[in-house]
């Protein structure tokens, strides 16, 4: 490892047994503002200053005091509702283990098993305020197929949202590059009173994820609304 250029950039030398890839990876990990910025204030990744950076422009962190984090390793969205929040009540799930945080509850199984939607209402004892997904399906290589399999877990996780919110709740979800589809923003408009698409900063330039924000939940799910509560 060396250090050269304007800035003090780290620089990576590809060492014996790293590809260079994974050079690549880390030498920009390493001059990353974000990644430098979340170990400063303690949070476990970068994405942290997403979910900040949007809750800035859309405010959907405030008054929450139920949470559910559809995703949450490795934890730094739950950090930040925390953070924000002392008494939110907070259930994450994720297929993949992830260190303990005070005060939320952390269910380690597939969201799209047929019993977490009930293990996740049951931890959560109550309506949620919001519901967060920043899911994404593990990639194969191919766009179409990437692409189809993330929105499949989006469009899981806002008829979960339907289910679980409270009137005036919200739902934040990650999508990809163009945002969720025409048919699934038809879904959440009559679910909700405003829907906006958002890339936050703290998103990599080069990143096809964007966000999804839902807010205002009218209290039923799309397909109890019908089509008179369109926006």
């Amino acid at each position: 490892m060396s250090r050269g250029g304007s800035g003090g950039r780290v620089r990576v030398r590809t060492g014996r047994g790293r590809t260079a890839a994974s050079t690549r990876w880390l030498e920009r990990q390493l001059n990353d503002p974000y990644v430098r910025r979340a170990k400063a204030e303690g949070y476990r990744s970068r994405a942290a200053y997403k979910l900040l950076e949007l809750d800035e422009r859309f405010g959907f962190l405030k008054g929450a005091k139920r949470v559910i984090d559809l995703g949450i390793a490795p934890g730094g969205w739950s950090q930040v509702v925390r953070r924000r929040s002392a008494t939110a009540r907070i259930v994450g799930i994720d297929l993949l283990p992830t260190d303990a945080i005070d005060d939320v509850v952390i269910l380690q199984m597939d969201f799209m098993d047929d019993d977490a939607p009930a293990r996740l209402t049951e931890e959560l004892g109550g309506k949620a305020d919001l519901v967060l997904s920043d899911m994404a399906a593990n990639t194969v290589g191919h766009q179409q197929t990437d692409h189809l399999r993330t929105m499949g877990l989006v469009e899981a996780a806002a008829e979960f949202a339907g289910d679980v919110l409270s009137p005036g709740g919200a739902f934040v979800a990650k999508v990809l590059a163009g945002g969720a589809d025409s048919a699934l923003v038809a879904t959440l408009k009559r679910m909700f009173t405003t829907v906006k698409h958002a890339k936050p900063p703290a998103s990599r330039k080069d990143s096809s994820e964007w966000y999804v924000i839902a807010q205002g939940f009218k209290g039923q799910k799309a397909e109890d609304a019908g089509e008179t509560g369109e926006a």
